[in-house]
């Protein structure tokens, strides 16, 4: 009687999860991500207070040219020190980055922010 060998299963989303927190490499781009998105939320505030004081454009004008420069900020910076070694097309790579920056984002941020603030910002003192 011949037996099969088994077949060898995709590692899951735990294990490549726990082989990705291993690598030293993941925690740098991890480190560099986030001083991009600080020097990200830097530039939209310097920006909006530029486009909404000097510049006298209403503020959603103004909030939007200084999303709209801070996302290119971030993605360059990310294109060119983040993940410099993850380069593809320019167009296609900016685009997603953009859909990442507002639709996804937006999606995963939302229950954060709502828990925080119904458990920190609004609690009631007992």
């Amino acid at each position: 009687m011949d037996q099969q060998p088994a077949a060898v299963a995709a590692p899951t989303l735990r294990a490549r999860a726990t082989q990705a927190l291993r690598r030293r490499h993941n925690w740098e781009q991890l480190a560099k991500f986030c001083v991009v998105g600080v020097s990200g939320y830097v530039v939209n505030l310097a920006v909006y207070a530029v486009l909404l004081n000097w510049a006298d454009w209403h503020y959603r004008l103004a909030a939007t040219g200084s999303f709209l420069v801070a996302v290119t900020n971030n993605y360059t910076w990310n294109r060119v020190w983040t993940f410099r070694h993850q380069r593809g097309h320019m167009g296609y790579q900016g685009l997603r980055f953009l859909i990442v920056s507002q639709a996804i984002a937006v999606v995963l941020v939302t229950p954060l922010n709502f828990l925080g603030n119904k458990l920190w910002s609004f609690r009631r003192r007992r």
